[in-house]
């Protein structure tokens, strides 16, 4: 590890939180409640954000983004800015020695995410990244019964999500479709990493993909009535074959109404399951065995239990700075979707270059 930065038993894990928009108020809900995590400052290009924020937290100051990133006081930087910045802070997190955790994706594109994981490699560092609502209860309960067998070998999946836009009640939501954004690269990361998690690695991808609307219009704040371009595509289908010869069959969309329900479903050789949505951390995980009952709900038996947004921060002290939100987890989240979008428009397979561990699972755990 770098001089300084946190390492295992060296006390609270200290955190500065830089981008305080939107979603810093989800963040600010879970990190008050984590026994070995301590928000002490907050940053934003918009100063006021960033008073708000400490305002709220005891303890903790409104500082300058050099500042906080400088901060000997902070050991990680929870990076929270819009992904065409996600690299540039994490770097500079990095040279500055701490550890960062980012939202997702790790960066818009791979190329400047296999940056930053090289450089907190050779700092000695953890580069981690969201989501970690695959950390609840509703995802590992999942898991715990695909490991128990209790559906046999999985041999498909089905992940749906579809909501008419974004705009419509976000008030700055230029990054939604701009590249790094659209609902592949804003919402595919739950969806694909909760697959990773419970079938394993993606060895390569088929996908077409559309863009009906050249504009979008925003639908609440001070921009309403503002229109922005979509530079994105805005509905993406396609399967996932997974190493595991599993086949996940993936649907995003921001061009839908809706759809009755944003599960996954995961069908075996011995049953059928129905995973809670992946956008949230916890939920009904319901399953139906050949020559059973018909569907029964499990029990949770994996997982942060109440857990919500930062419950990575959480397990990035629990398992010694060896978060299953990894770096290596988000990577190839990120590579998964960009070989999706190459498959849909080249209109052919692609291989996936990389490939990632399948996360360790989350024993039933509550927070103290």
């Amino acid at each position: 590890m770098t001089r300084g930065a946190w390492t295992p038993g060296s006390g609270p894990l200290r955190v500065g939180v830089v981008g305080c928009g939107n979603i810093v108020e989800q963040y600010l809900q879970t990190l008050p409640r984590l026994p070995d995590v301590r928000l002490v400052a907050a940053a934003d290009l918009d100063r006021s954000r960033a008073e708000a924020v400490a305002a709220r937290v005891d303890g903790a100051r409104a500082l300058t983004v050099d500042e906080l990133i400088a901060d000997p006081d902070v050991d990680l930087v929870l990076n929270l800015t819009i992904p065409a910045a996600h690299d540039a802070i994490a770097l500079a997190a990095i040279r500055a020695g701490k550890h960062v955790h980012g939202e997702k994706p790790l960066a818009a594109v791979t190329s400047a995410a296999r940056a930053v994981l090289d450089a907190a490699a050779e700092a000695g560092l953890v580069a981690s990244c969201a989501p970690d609502t695959v950390l609840g209860t509703g995802t590992q309960t999942a898991r715990a019964a695909i490991d128990e067998g209790l559906i046999g070998r999985p041999i498909a999946a089905t992940a749906v999500m579809l909501t008419p836009g974004h705009e419509r009640w976000h008030p700055n939501p230029d990054f939604y479709y701009q590249p790094g954004g659209g609902p592949l690269f804003d919402m595919g990361p739950y969806y694909i990493s909760a697959l990773v998690t419970l079938l394993g690695p993606v060895v390569s991808v088929v996908g077409a993909a559309s863009s009906l609307r050249t504009e979008r219009t925003i639908g609440s704040g001070s921009r309403a009535g503002e229109v922005i371009p979509v530079d994105v595509d805005t509905h993406v289908t396609g399967v996932l074959v997974h190493e595991s010869g599993a086949l996940s069959t993936l649907v995003m969309s921001f061009d839908a109404v809706a759809t009755r329900s944003s599960s996954i479903e995961i069908h075996g050789t011995a049953g059928s399951m129905i995973v809670p949505d992946p956008n949230h951390f916890a939920g009904d995980v319901e399953v139906n065995v050949l020559d059973g009952d018909g569907w029964q709900t499990l029990p949770p038996s994996g997982g942060y239990v109440d857990a919500g947004r930062g419950i990575a921060l959480q397990d990035f002290v629990a398992t010694g700075a060896a978060p299953r939100a990894s770096g290596a987890l988000a990577f190839h989240v990120l590579d998964v979707m960009e070989s999706f979008i190459r498959a849909a428009h080249e209109g052919r397979a692609i291989e996936v270059a990389s490939t990632c561990d399948r996360p360790a699972p989350v024993p039933l755990t509550e927070l103290d």
